[in-house]
C-alpha cells in the first residue's frame, strides 16, 4: 500500500478527503447563519460539521500511522493503531457532537432566541445538503464496491476497514441532521414557537449519540481483535491439508493486525513417519505457499501437534 501523498494514496483516501472538504466549507457557512439568525439548530449543525472535520483528520492520521513497518517494539506492525483512532472518533462524536447538541438544545428550549428572518438558514441548509450529499454519494459508491454481494449491514459488521463505514455513518447522520434542522427552523416560525428550534437540536444530538454508539461497538470489536473472514480461514485450512505429510488440520486461528494484514496460527497433525528435518522443510514449504496464494498473511505460525493433544488442550481451555 502506497503513501497517502501519492496518486494511489489519494484514491485510497478519497472518501475521507471528500468528507473533509465538504465539512470544512459547511461548518463556516453554518456558523455565519447561526450568528445572523440566532438559530440553535444551525449552531448545533455548525459544531456537528467541526466535529466531523476533526474526525476525518484523525482517521487520516490513523491511516498514516498504521502504515509504519514492524519494528522491535511492534513486531506485528502498527496496523491496529487505525482501530484505536476509530474508537477515539466514536467517543468524540458522542462526547462533543451529541453532548453539545443536547446541551445547546436544552438551553434554547429554556431561553428561546427571538425569531429572525430564516431565509439564510434555508440557503445554508440547502447548500450543505448538496455538499454533504456529494460526500455521501462518494462514500456509498466506494462502500458498495467493497461490500460485493454482502448486505449493507452485514458488510459493515464484517468490514475490517473502519474509515469506510465511519464516513458513511457520519454523512448519513449529517444528512439526517440537516433535515431535522430544516424542520426545526420551519416549525419554529410556522408555529411562532422559538423553543421548537431547541427541540431540533436535541433530536440532532440523539441521532449523533446513536451513531456514536454503533461506531464504538464496531471499533471496539476491531480494537480487541477480529478473525479473518470464514472464506479466508477455510482457504488456509485447505492449503495446509493438501500437503503430503499432513494428517489433518486441528485448528486455524487468525486475527486482523490491520485492515489488509492477518496473523495466522495453524495447529496441524504431521505424519509420524516424518523426521524432524523433513517436518521443518514441510513447514517452510507450506508457509511459502500460503504467502504466495494469500499475500495478506503477514505472519504465519505452523505448530505440529497431535490431534488428541489439540482436542485435550481445547477442552482444557473451554473449562477455564
Amino acid at each position: 500500500m502506497t503513501d497517502g501523498g501519492t496518486p494511489q494514496g489519494w484514491r485510497e483516501h478519497i472518501v475521507l478527503y471528500a468528507a473533509l472538504a465538504a465539512n470544512l466549507g459547511i461548518a463556516v457557512a453554518k456558523f455565519v447563519a447561526a450568528g445572523i439568525t440566532g438559530s440553535s439548530s444551525m449552531l448545533t449543525e455548525g459544531f456537528h460539521s467541526v466535529v466531523d472535520s476533526g474526525n476525518q483528520v484523525l482517521m487520516l492520521y490513523g491511516e498514516h500511522r498504521a502504515k509504519r513497518p514492524p519494528d522491535s517494539s511492534r513486531p506485528f506492525g502498527y496496523g491496529r493503531e487505525l482501530y484505536f483512532w476509530s474508537f477515539v472518533v466514536a467517543i468524540l462524536i458522542f462526547a462533543i457532537g451529541a453532548g453539545f447538541s443536547i446541551y445547546e438544545g436544552w438551553v434554547h428550549v429554556q431561553e428561546p432566541e427571538a425569531l429572525r428572518d430564516p431565509l439564510i438558514n434555508y440557503i445554508v441548509l440547502g447548500v450543505a445538503a448538496l455538499m454533504e450529499g456529494s460526500s455521501w454519494t462518494v462514500a456509498v459508491r466506494e462502500f458498495a464496491q467493497a461490500k460485493g454481494r454482502s448486505s449493507w449491514w452485514g458488510a459493515i459488521r464484517d468490514s475490517k476497514d473502519p474509515s469506510s463505514f465511519i464516513v458513511l455513518f457520519e454523512d448519513s447522520a449529517a444528512l439526517a441532521g440537516l433535515a431535522v434542522a430544516a424542520i426545526g427552523v420551519w416549525a419554529s416560525h410556522y408555529f411562532n414557537a422559538p423553543w421548537m428550534d431547541g427541540i431540533a437540536s436535541i433530536v440532532i444530538g440523539g441521532i449523533l449519540g446513536l451513531v456514536a454508539i454503533l461506531l464504538a461497538r464496531e471499533a471496539k470489536g476491531l480494537l480487541i481483535g477480529e478473525p479473518a473472514d470464514p472464506e479466508v480461514i477455510e482457504a488456509i485450512r485447505r492449503i495446509v491439508a493438501a500437503h503430503p505429510g499432513i494428517s489433518g488440520v486441528n485448528h486455524v486461528r487468525t486475527i486482523h493486525t490491520s485492515p489488509e494484514t492477518i496473523f495466522v496460527a495453524v495447529s496441524a497433525d504431521f505424519d509420524d513417519a516424518l523426521a524432524m528435518g523433513e517436518a521443518e522443510t514441510l513447514i517452510e514449504t507450506i508457509e511459502q505457499r500460503l504467502r504466495h496464494d494469500m499475500p495478506r498473511l503477514s505472519s504465519i505460525y505452523i505448530r505440529p501437534e497431535k490431534k488428541e493433544d489439540a482436542v485435550a488442550s481445547r477442552e482444557e481451555g473451554d473449562g477455564l
